[in-house]
Parts: structure tokens; C-alpha cells; sequence
């Protein structure tokens, strides 16, 4: 039944759970009510002849009942008239001249109480047994641990399974090595670190990387999650804390992990008393991990998103004193990603994961994963065997804009204003020299927008230069330009565009520094019902001047849009007329329909643009 010799602690609860299950059922027959004689129903007025007859020799009374026990050993009992003992008072003093003893007392009563008492007796002993039999076939208590104790013959990920995250492998093999020969680190007093937190954004592999480990060190994976240490009851956290820590001593190596760290590791202060429980957690994990000694080779991983509010205590040297980064991957990560989970499809020999790699920027390994299984889906779903380019690109659509919502029922004038908007967007796109490159163009409605405007870069951008923003702008007020010029008319679908291009804006003057304000920070009020100026850290005519930047930079990418499509009236008009008629367009359509209708020389010099614009302002 459980495959080996067992432990002497599991045996130990084998024991005591049999041996309640005995005392239970012993106890149930022991305390239960004794059996009563055999009794007839007689006649009360075969009871009183047999009074007379001096047949009865004992009487015992119960309300209204009356049980006798004869001369010859039977035992009858009969029902008096109501109130007839209490109105004889010559009843109960013949019977003591007759010689016969009489007795009051409630024997139902009784031994109810003895049945009730017996039932209470015997379910907590067979809760106990139980509980004893639960602890010794799972070996564990379940409402004290949580955490998941893999066996290292069942962590089958490697770091082969690993991609994309070059730099954070390169930080932890060496914790793999010190799993594997401590000895050899220990010969030259060397200490490896104890506790290892691995950083970065949901998604980017940091449990899977952890795994990896246990996987090449050939050592058990002891996982657990940071709420399963938080409870409402106090000591509840702070006991599975030490059973988590006792359970990795029991092994020879081992590694912990612990899954959003930042549940229970958060920094301690406050007033509020609903913190004490998850602080007493924080200390006894803080106690544990300092409680290692050198010759034990346990290392604690844990993984968080939210770093910058984990306690100092945690992080300093000793527990938590190396911070490995695990960032979204780059162009050539991206594609390892890819080649890695396209071992477990069937693809077809043409595809370029190259060319998927580069038009999925800023997307995690999570993302990728994704964007596999739904082209798996896709080609299932058409009934083919093999995933084909198409597939793919359909899938980094449906994950990138969303799905696509055919059941959504446009109006003529709705597609019409929809096509337009997105020829405004991407006709401005096509034609500023700081933007992207353009992907597709569709009205069908994906996700919560009516209609999508797609670019993506030729490479990974990490930082944006002023020129960069001020086209995103640009590129965001196209869509209400092309309503205002061509449908003479305002529509709520620029919603969207106006509040990014306003945040744009804002983030350019306020964090950037990208304004004639200077490279100063304006943060915003830290209550979100107090819009006083002074709550944010600077005086109103600050406030009123950043308000002015901010309107500036949007009115100016505003303009820039309205000179663009009104001097490529022609190519809008062509482009909404092919999204009327096809629904999409597709960046090598986008070329052709641009290179027939976009007028030559079509960009201002910036001197003569930035004078248009302000003078539209002044205007």
C-alpha cells in the first residue's frame, strides 16, 4: 500500500488510529443503556388485584407509569389513571403495610442521557481516529501545510527548456554546481548564497527557471506560494514556516520555493493590527533563514514582481542577498522562446519564427507560449495537421488586438466613420519619419475597439526619444482629423486616442523633462480627491504653466495630423474606400494603396511646420 518500509512516524499514526478506532466502538458498547427485562402491559385493574393478592413486590413510578416487578420475576408495567396516586392518599401507605416497596424516579430521562452521552462519546473518538488515519496515509496535517514536495525524479525541466533569459542562467548555474559538490566549495570557505530572488515582470519565466534548477541539480522542489502562509488565525503562517524549513532538513540538498514572495515578505510598520499576523509570518521566515548552517544545502528562491516593497531585513546579505533580473526578452530571446515551444507542435518547414519574433515586441515568455497554442488551435479548428505562417500571424493578431467580434452588428454610417478613423491613423503613420512601421489596418472590431490601427518596430526600443512621442501624438489625433475633414462631424471613437495622447503629453512635461519647463519632476497629488496644486508638491502658477505645456504638445501633434491629411485627402479617401470593401489591409496592400494616392513632398520643413502650428494656436 505505500510501496516500501514505512516511516515510524507514519507507523506511529497507523497505531494510534486503530487503537482509537477500538477504544471508540468499546466505548460506544460499554456507555450505552443496559437492557431493561422483558415487560408485559397489564391492566391497571390487574395491577391492583395483584396488590391485593400480595403478587407484587416492587413499584416503581414514572409520571404516569407504573412498573412492578411479581412475585414470580416478571417484570409488567401499566398506565395509571391520570392523577390517581396523588388523589389516594391511602395508596402509597397500604402498599408499604402490604410489604411493598414503591419508588419515584424518571427512568426515561435517564437513559436518554446515557444514549445521548455514549453518541457524544463515541463521534469525538472516531474523529480523533480520523484524524490519526488521515495523518497516516498522507503523512501530513491538513490544516498546517501547504507546501508541494516534488521528487527529483518527477522535475523533468532543465535548463535546455529555459530560453531567452541567457544572463539569469548564467547567475544561478552556479548555485546548481554548489547543489551538486558542496564539498567543493566548502574545501576553499566559500559560502553560497542562501537565498536567491529571482525579479521581473508576471510572465517572464521566473518559476520555470527555478524549476530548471532542482532539474540539473537533481535535488527535491519544495513549492509553495506566499499566501499560503497568510491566515486569519494567529500562528497558523508562522507554523508552516517551520514545517516548510523542517522538511527541507530532511533531505541531503534541497531547494525551496517560494512563488509571490512579496505576499508575506512585505515591509513591516503600520498601525493597523491586521498586519501582526503576516509580520509574525515575516519574522519566523526571517529566523528560519538565518538559522542555516554551513553545512546544510538548502537554498531558498523566491520570485516577485513587486521587489521595491519587500523588508530590508529579507534582502540583506545572509537571506535574500542575490537579486537575479528576469526581463521580457529581446529579438534573438524571443526567438529561442518560440523554437523552444515549437518543439511540441507540428509546423510547417516554411515558417519563419524570425520573422514572429520580431513582430512580437515587449511580449514575455508567457506570451509566446500563448501565441503558439492559439496557432495550434487556429489550425486544428481549419482541420489541418501542419501550423502554417498564417496561422501564426493570425494568432499574434488575436493576442496583440484581441479577437475578433463578428458578432458585432455595424451601421453603414458607423463602418464608414470607423474606415475613415483608421485611414486617418494610418495614413499620418505611413508618412512621419519617426514612426513605426505599419502592420495591418481592419474594421472588424477586436477586443473593445471598433477598429485597429497596428504597427510594429523593426527593433527592440528601450528608451523614446521627444521626436518619437511627439509622433505617437500625432499619429493618435489622425483618427479624429479624418472624422472633422471628410464626415464634417465628431464622434466618441476618439475617446481612446485623446486620453493617451493627454498622458503622453503629461508624462512628457511632468517625468521627461521634454518641455520648456526644464528637466524638473511633477509628480501628481497623492489623494485622488485632492486636485490642490500644493497637495502635488508645487505652487498653482506651476500648475497652470504645466497645464499650458500639456495642451501645447497635443494641439501641436493635433496640427500636425490636420497638415498631413489635408494635403493626402486622396490617400485617406483610398485607403477607407479598400477598408469598406476588404475589412483589412495588410502592411504589403498599405504600400501599394499609399504609393498610387500620396502626394510627393508631402512633409513641411520643421521651421515652416512649427510656424504653422503656432499660429493655428495663436489663431
Amino acid at each position: 500500500m505505500f510501496g516500501g518500509k514505512l516511516p515510524r512516524t507514519r507507523l506511529f499514526w497507523i497505531v494510534a488510529g486503530v487503537l482509537v478506532v477500538t477504544l471508540s466502538v468499546a466505548g460506544f458498547y460499554l456507555l450505552r443503556p443496559s437492557a431493561q427485562p422483558a415487560r408485559t402491559t397489564a391492566a391497571f385493574s390487574d395491577f391492583l388485584h395483584d396488590v391485593q393478592n400480595g403478587r407484587v413486590k416492587h413499584i416503581t413510578q414514572a409520571d404516569s407509569t407504573l412498573e412492578f416487578d411479581l412475585a414470580d420475576g416478571s417484570h409488567r408495567v401499566t398506565i395509571a389513571p391520570q392523577g390517581y396516586v396523588a388523589s389516594s392518599p391511602t395508596f402509597v401507605t397500604d402498599l408499604a403495610q402490604r410489604g411493598i416497596t414503591f419508588d419515584v424516579k424518571a427512568a426515561e430521562d435517564t437513559h436518554a442521557a446515557g444514549s445521548y452521552g455514549a453518541m457524544a462519546f463515541g463521534l469525538l473518538l472516531l474523529g480523533f481516529a480520523g484524524l490519526a488515519l488521515f495523518r497516516a496515509v498522507t503523512g501530513r496535517v491538513p490544516t498546517l501545510e501547504k507546501a508541494r514536495t516534488i521528487d527529483p525524479q518527477l522535475v523533468k525541466v532543465t535548463f535546455e527548456d529555459v530560453a531567452g533569459v541567457d544572463e539569469a542562467k548564467d547567475e544561478v548555474r552556479e548555485i546548481v554546481d554548489f547543489l551538486k559538490e558542496p564539498q567543493r566549495f566548502a574545501d576553499i570557505g566559500g559560502r553560497i548564497p542562501r537565498g536567491i530572488l529571482l525579479i521581473g515582470p508576471p510572465g517572464t519565466g521566473k518559476t520555470l527557471l527555478a524549476r530548471s534548477m532542482a532539474g540539473e541539480a537533481g535535488v527535491p522542489f519544495i513549492s509553495a506560494s506566499g499566501s499560503d502562509f497568510v491566515e486569519m488565525y494567529a500562528g497558523v503562517g508562522a507554523s508552516r514556516i517551520r514545517k516548510l524549513f523542517k522538511e527541507a532538513r530532511r533531505h541531503k540538498a534541497c531547494i525551496i520555493f517560494i512563488d509571490e514572495l512579496d505576499a508575506v515578505g512585505r515591509s513591516r510598520g503600520g498601525n493597523s493590527l491586521s498586519h501582526e499576523e503576516r509580520e509574525q509570518t515575516l519574522n519566523q521566515l526571517l529566523v528560519e533563514m538565518d538559522g542555516f548552517t554551513q553545512s546544510e544545502c538548502v537554498i531558498v528562491i523566491g520570485a516577485t514582481n513587486r521587489h521595491d516593497i519587500l523588508d530590508l531585513a529579507l534582502l540583506r546579505p545572509g537571506r535574500f542577498d542575490r537579486q537575479v533580473m528576469v526581463g521580457n526578452p529581446d529579438i534573438k530571446g524571443r526567438e529561442q522562446i518560440l523554437r523552444v515551444h515549437a518543439r511540441k507542435v507540428a509546423l510547417e518547414p516554411d515558417v519563419d519564427l524570425r520573422s514572429i519574433a520580431r513582430g512580437t515586441p515587449g511580449f514575455s515568455g508567457a506570451d509566446l507560449a500563448n501565441l503558439v497554442n492559439e496557432g495550434a488551435l487556429i489550425t486544428a479548428r481549419a482541420g489541418r495537421k501542419t501550423i502554417t505562417n498564417k496561422d501564426l500571424d493570425a494568432a499574434r493578431d488575436k493576442v496583440l488586438m484581441g479577437v475578433e467580434r463578428k458578432s458585432v452588428t455595424m451601421s453603414e454610417r458607423e463602418r464608414i466613420t470607423c474606415a475613415y478613423h483608421e485611414a486617418g491613423h494610418a495614413v499620418v503613420a505611413a508618412l512621419l519619419p519617426d514612426a513605426d512601421p505599419l502592420h495591418k489596418v481592419t474594421i472588424i472590431p477586436r477586443g473593445r475597439a471598433l477598429g485597429v490601427t497596428m504597427q510594429l518596430p523593426e527593433a527592440d526600443r528601450y528608451t523614446h526619444s521627444k521626436p518619437f512621442i511627439e509622433t505617437q501624438i500625432a499619429i493618435l489625433m489622425g483618427g479624429r482629423i479624418a472624422e472633422e475633414l471628410f464626415l464634417r462631424q465628431m464622434t466618441s471613437g476618439a475617446s481612446n486616442d485623446i486620453e493617451r495622447a493627454t498622458e503622453l503629453a503629461r508624462k512628457m512635461v511632468c517625468e521627461l523633462g521634454m518641455s520648456p519647463l526644464g528637466p524638473l519632476h511633477y509628480r501628481r497629488p497623492s489623494n485622488a480627491f485632492d486636485n490642490d496644486a500644493r497637495a502635488a508638491g508645487f505652487s498653482e502658477e506651476t500648475a497652470r504653466r504645466v497645464d499650458e505645456e500639456i495642451r501645447t504638445l497635443v494641439m501641436r501633434g493635433y496640427e500636425t495630423a490636420r497638415q498631413i491629411i489635408e494635403r493626402q485627402r486622396g490617400a485617406v479617401k483610398a485607403l477607407a474606400e479598400e477598408l469598406l470593401q476588404e475589412e483589412s489591409v495588410d502592411a504589403d496592400r498599405l504600400r501599394q494603396i499609399l504609393a498610387t494616392s500620396v502626394v510627393p513632398n508631402t512633409t513641411f520643413p520643421p521651421a515652416v511646420r512649427d510656424a504653422l502650428i503656432e499660429a493655428r494656436l495663436q489663431a
